[in-house]
């Protein structure tokens, strides 16, 4: 069944609340944008094809040769507005009314509204997520559990709200203009813009996003000229839009002063992902037999690879005036005082060698470890001094394309396989169940963990890699564990839960992209088609 508003095409029925979300002139600036800028994104996604099919004939990641100029060159990005200066703590989660509320009531000074990573894209979720932030930038937000009769309202100085669109190669199935699916990156800028830009214009602010996985200073110049296409069409001014853009996949890291100079205008920080730049590193090397990953619980930020790229991330940005922001910490608090203080160590390690990087700010993605965060970068940061932009590295020896493609020491394990498919299984089952942020074996998991975990078996199987006791990565040895897992996981949801949430099909899946001779880029894509 579909149904039309003026010229796009809706493959669901439109209810009440959706019409208050897709309203006729929204759908007018939706078809606009896809019509104005679609081609150019496809043309993009074809040169990550390209790039990457060098990648796996035995070229590497570098620096580019043709862009020196900017990357010697005396610029800045356009000042920070007031808002955006402070951001030593943010929380991230997805766009739940609930989550919402209780992120914006939290000790901290940003909330990441996440349409991606921690978002399954059901219909019904993406659109509610629309009508969520509209009524928390109205202030209106609220939300009674039906089972505890709980209620939830914003509290006083709320955090300051940023939502999160979907990467580039996401479509929006439910969505077509002139008979092909519309961008999901486009949907969820344009409606979040759309319905309150007006509101936060008149709260003294401006509409601000994060943007994921670039891979590309070309994919950044795509999105300023939307952002600038924008604040024309509706008369306001340069910069009236601000994006923090996700270091996130390995070519980006060799390309970020170029991706703040094409973004210059409307840039704020960038943004050290750090579970997907793992991903990513995976990926993009993934034909290179010399540069496999140990088991994902050894690869922390102190790994030279990754230290490298928080180093490099935090002096590029504030040579530029941008803010450099920390990865996340996916930790979850204990109810066992004994487990939670390891738990509280654990974060406070991790935290201060980031603020001692340089970082002005960091994620958490739950309340419970707002309080020890803050403490960490209080150490750093005061009323008057609220961001590091004075720590420059200068000194820093210069970082090479060595440095942040270095292979990483440990061992890989055969509980660390095992926990990798359980992870995994866990994961997309939720997923494929609508739910995209996932609290698994005291770890909050999205989709960027559980990419990992897949891709790391694969590249193991790939190249015939040993595990610490001899065993030998293959296709049958994935499947006998792959079968001993699901019972493991049986056990510990029940036959009820298992039926219900999508094991049986999470488990075929995972055994495909797994399995498969070519590696699959996105779980969530073919995830999406069976959601």
């Amino acid at each position: 069944m579909t149904s039309r508003i003026g010229e796009l095409e809706l493959t669901e029925t439109l209810t009440p609340e959706a019409s208050s979300i897709l309203t006729p002139e929204a759908a007018e600036f939706l078809v606009e944008l896809v019509r104005e800028f679609r081609p150019r994104l496809q043309s993009l996604l074809s040169q990550r094809i390209e790039r990457q099919k060098r990648f796996d004939e035995g070229a590497l990641p570098d620096f580019l040769p043709e862009t020196q100029s900017i990357r010697e060159g005396d610029w800045q990005v356009a000042p920070l507005p007031d808002d955006l200066k402070d951001r030593r703590v943010e929380i991230t989660g997805p766009v739940d009314r609930k989550m919402i509320i209780n992120a914006l009531n939290a000790d901290v000074k940003v909330f990441m509204a996440d349409f991606e990573d921690s978002q399954s894209p059901v219909w019904e979720k993406v659109i509610q997520g629309q009508i969520n932030l509209r009524d928390a930038n109205l202030g209106t937000i609220s939300y009674t559990d039906p089972k505890s009769g709980k209620h939830y309202a914003l509290q006083e100085n709320p955090a300051l709200l940023i939502a999160r669109v979907r990467g580039l190669h996401l479509p929006e199935k439910h969505l077509k203009v002139d008979g092909e699916s519309v961008p999901g990156a486009l949907v969820d800028f344009a409606l979040y813009f759309f319905h309150n830009i007006k509101v936060r214009q008149e709260n003294g602010t401006g509409v601000y996003y994060y943007v994921p996985k670039l891979q590309a200073h070309q994919e950044a110049k795509w999105w300023s000229d939307v952002f600038h296409y924008t604040e024309q069409k509706f008369q306001f001014s340069t910069g009236t839009i601000r994006a923090t853009v996700l270091i996130e996949t390995l070519p980006a890291v060799f390309e970020m002063d170029e991706i703040l100079h094409e973004m210059k205008f409307h840039i704020a920080a960038l943004n050290c992902g750090r579970w997907d730049y793992i991903f990513s590193y995976i990926k993009t090397l993934r034909a290179h037999s010399d540069r496999v990953l140990p088991d994902r619980q050894i690869v922390t930020m102190d790994q030279p690879f990754l230290n490298a790229y928080s180093r490099l991330l935090v002096k590029t940005c504030h040579h530029r005036g941008a803010l450099a922001m920390g990865g996340m910490s996916a930790f979850i608090p204990s109810k066992n005082e004994r487990e939670n203080q390891v738990i509280l160590e654990r974060v406070r390690a991790d935290k201060l060698l980031e603020a001692q990087n340089g970082h002005d700010g960091t994620w958490v993605a739950h309340p419970g470890l707002a309080a020890t965060v803050n403490e960490v970068f209080d150490e750093f940061l005061d009323n008057i001094r609220v961001n590091q932009l004075h720590v420059k590295r200068e000194r820093d020896p210069q970082i090479t394309q060595s440095d942040l493609l270095a292979p990483s020491g440990g061992d890989r394990t055969e509980v660390g396989m095992r926990s990798n498919i359980r992870v995994a299984l866990h994961y997309m089952a939720a997923w494929m169940s609508g739910k995209g942020c996932v609290p698994i074996y005291g770890l909050m998991e999205d989709a960027a963990t559980a990419e990992i975990s897949r891709t790391s078996i694969w590249q193991w199987i790939k190249h015939g890699k040993d595990l610490a006791n001899g065993k030998v990565v293959t296709t049958t040895l994935f499947n006998d564990f792959l079968e001993q897992e699901s019972a493991v996981v049986l056990e510990e949801v029940g036959e009820e839960q298992w039926q219900s949430l999508n094991y049986d099909a999470a488990k075929q899946l995972l055994q495909q992209i797994t399995t498969n001779t070519s590696l699959e880029d996105f779980l969530t894509v073919p995830a999406y088609k069976a959601l």
